[in-house]
């Protein structure tokens, strides 16, 4: 009797570890997981002209997804030796952009063209200054593998997030799985980073919400440069995105030293052609142009207003074709400065769910 007993007591115990074994291990597929749906909010001015957020239907947004991303976005583990993220080189008062003329990877280097600010992304359909990849998750995957960025390899970074006391919760949390792949990385980030919009500027309480007072007469008056003399809204769209997302070349240079888009569509028919940036928040953005020439918004109206080279290749029809610019007088250019600087939204810049979590 008393073998017997034993016997069923080991029984038990095996049926009762394998419970807990189970219990411990189901929720990687076996149980649902409860992620709750995410809508960006934006003012009502903004789906009037561009249209809700493109969202991809294998990633729609979730709080669950987006508060991973967000973590991921800080998380200096996706380089090589841990000391930098994507937070580093996108920063929050720069309009999640570097201040420095190029950013620094692992190893001491430095990138040749100028970090894009990362603001309303959600409407974009082309990333980098020559558009080489057409979604955000892509534009999430390449900084981790570049040699002179963050210099690491997807399958360490996906040991190391496995290997946390962390992050397999959160990714069932996001995903319904425990399983870290580089797939599920890049889709949390651009989850964070569609979050990232700016829509309250004194220009956007001014112009669409209706507050004479927003802009002082000097800004009002460099709007008006702005749609008119300056030309500005060609490219630079007041659709509400400050940017029509083309490749164009501002003929910076009469011979380009950098292809631009050409060198990734090896047609020369892109030669020189970058894409146009977005004007939000670009007092904090310095420095400007992909070659980070110009530090000031002064020395870009100064270029624009006379130093334009019209013998660029492939120079854009919007640009000036009287002389070498715009030929803006001394007043004139303070102004469209001052206009410029009213796109600055200090909710966005200092919005503390956009900054690293702690």
């Amino acid at each position: 009797m008393r073998k017997i007993a034993l016997a069923a007591g080991i029984v038990v115990l095996i049926a009762t570890l394998h419970a807990c074994k189970k219990d411990k291990e189901q929720p990687a597929g076996t149980v649902s997981y409860n992620s709750t749906a995410l809508t960006v909010q934006v003012p009502d001015f903004v789906k009037t002209y561009v249209g809700d957020m493109k969202q991809p239907a294998d990633n729609a947004l979730t709080v669950e997804g987006v508060a991973l991303g967000r973590k991921l976005f800080y998380e200096k583990m996706l380089s090589d030796n841990s000391t930098i993220s994507c937070g580093s080189c996108h920063k929050q008062e720069n309009a999640f952009d570097d201040p420095r003329p190029f950013s620094q990877g692992t190893h001491g280097t430095f990138g040749d063209r100028n970090a894009m600010a990362i603001v309303n992304l959600g409407w974009n359909s082309a990333f980098f200054w020559d558009g080489r990849r057409a979604t955000m998750e892509q534009q999430a995957h390449d900084p981790v593998t570049n040699p002179i960025e963050m210099a690491n390899t997807w399958p360490e970074v996906v040991k190391r997030l496995q290997s946390s006391t962390v992050y397999p919760d959160l990714f069932y949390k996001a995903f319904g799985t425990r399983t870290v792949d580089s797939n599920l990385v890049v889709k949390a980030i651009a989850q964070f980073e569609r979050t990232l919009v700016s829509y309250n500027s004194p220009f956007d309480r001014y112009y669409y919400k209706g507050d004479s007072n927003a802009l002082t007469a000097q800004e009002k008056n460099g709007l008006l440069i702005f749609k008119s003399k300056a030309m500005c809204n060609n490219c630079h769209l007041m659709n509400t995105q400050f940017t029509d997302n083309q490749f164009r070349n501002n003929g910076l240079d009469a011979n380009p030293a950098d292809p631009g888009r050409m060198k990734f569509t090896a047609d020369a028919g892109d030669r020189g052609k970058f894409k146009v940036p977005t004007l939000r928040n670009i007092a904090q953005s310095a420095p400007y142009m992909h070659d980070s020439r110009f530090s000031t918004l002064e020395q870009v109206v100064d270029f624009y207003s006379g130093n334009i080279k019209q013998s660029s290749p492939n120079i854009d029809e919007h640009m000036p074709d009287f002389g070498s610019g715009l030929n803006l007088t001394t007043q004139e250019k303070a102004d469209l400065v001052a206009f410029l600087k009213s796109l600055s939204d200090q909710e966005f810049l200092t919005n503390p769910a956009f900054s690293e979590p702690k």
